[in-house]
Order: structure tokens, then sequence, then C-alpha cells
């Protein structure tokens, strides 16, 4: 009798095993389009606006400053789109002759990133340097915001409550920075209207070749 159960058993669970087996042939492996970006389709469009800048350099305005802080009044501000690859965008920020500051833009599997690479004449990096965040939410498609991560609160504790701001409309590329809790702010505008000549490389990146705009600055293209 047991051997007769034993024997039964056996035959349904081959069975189910078969059934199994038939099943998963018959199902399609997963398409590699099917895999997530990790880019919500605001940051995507985000992210396809940064990329028609590819190349071009623009003039801006200081528009909003902390008391006391002259860091960016009477100078030429530029920023140039110099280098674009399929994840990152590199957009060096010359303040006059001043070329330390190199904004990096990432795609990552969670949405996008921001930071500060800052680099001493020589090419090397400053003791303050590589700080900024990632997105939190979705964002919009023409502003996305970067809370200080926790790479930043560790280097410059005051930051902590740092949020930066990155506007892409028609008409201008906005850079941004609040303190959340205080009064510390920073806004500055560059003009989409027309691009300007393409400035020096920035320091650390004169071996490095810059993005050549196949035309002229089309602003509404």
């Amino acid at each position: 009798m047991n051997h007769s159960l034993t024997s039964v058993a056996t035959r349904v669970i081959t069975a189910l095993l078969l059934i199994s087996l038939v099943t998963a042939c018959g199902e399609e492996a997963p398409s590699p389009d099917d895999e997530p970006t990790g880019l919500s389709d605001a940051q995507e469009e985000f992210w396809d606006r940064l990329e028609r800048l590819c190349g071009y350099a623009f003039e801006g305005t200081l528009l909003e400053a902390p008391e006391g802080d002259d860091t960016f009044e009477d100078q030429e501000l530029i920023v140039h789109f110099r280098q674009c690859f399929d994840d990152e965008i590199r957009a060096p920020f010359h303040v006059g002759e001043n070329r330390s500051r190199t904004w990096l833009i990432t795609r990552t599997e969670t949405g996008l990133r921001l930071k500060h690479d800052h680099r001493y004449e020589d090419g090397s990096e400053e003791e303050v340097t590589q700080y900024g965040g990632d997105t939190a939410e979705t964002g919009e498609p023409g502003l996305q915001e970067f809370p200080a991560d926790e790479f930043t609160a560790e280097l410059i504790p005051e930051a902590s409550t740092n949020v930066w701001t990155i506007e892409v409309t028609d008409d201008e590329y906005v850079y941004a920075l609040r303190r959340e809790g205080t009064d510390r702010r920073f806004r500055i505008a560059f003009d989409l209207s027309g691009a300007v000549d393409p400035p020096p490389a920035p320091w650390g990146y004169e071996d490095t070749d810059a993005l050549e705009p196949d035309e002229p600055w089309n602003p509404d293209a």
C-alpha cells in the first residue's frame, strides 16, 4: 500500500515538473529595453534638455547672493557644456579668470546627481571638492533639486542642509543654491538666447577634448 502511494506521488510530482517546464519555455525572456533606467519621465526630459546644450557656452548673470559675499560680483560668468557622455555631463563654470569649478551632472540607478569638482591651477583637487547630492524626488522636466548628501555633510557640516537646484527652460539655464533654515541663497541665470565663444579648458581638464558642435547654436531648435 505504501509502495503504491509512493508511486502515485512520484507520478504527480513528475507531471507538475513537466507542466512547469513547458510553461517556463513558453515565456519570453525579458528584453534589455524593459530594464528600468533609474530616471523618471521628468528626469529623462530634463536630461534631454541638458544634452541640447552640449558643446555650447553661455554667459550668466548673478541674480542673488548672500549679503557680503562678492565672489561672483563684477565677474564674467560663463558655463560651458564642454563634455557630454551617456551618463555624465561636465559643465565648467568660469568666474572671470578663475577656472577651478566644474559641475558634474550624472545619471545614476536612482535618478540624477550633481557634484562640484574644484581644482587648483596645477590640476590637483582642492580640499573642498566633490560635494553635492542626488535627487530625492522625480522633479520636473525643467527643474531638478539636489539635497546635500552624507559626504557633503561630513566635508562641510554647515552645508548639510544645502539644496542645489538646476533649471533648464527655453530661455535660461539657472544654477541656484539655498541653505534650509538660513538666508544663504545663490542664483545665477545663463542666457540661452545666444551662445558665446567657449572659454579655455578648466583646470585639471586641459588634456581632455572638448565637444565641438556641428552647427552654430540655435535657441529655437
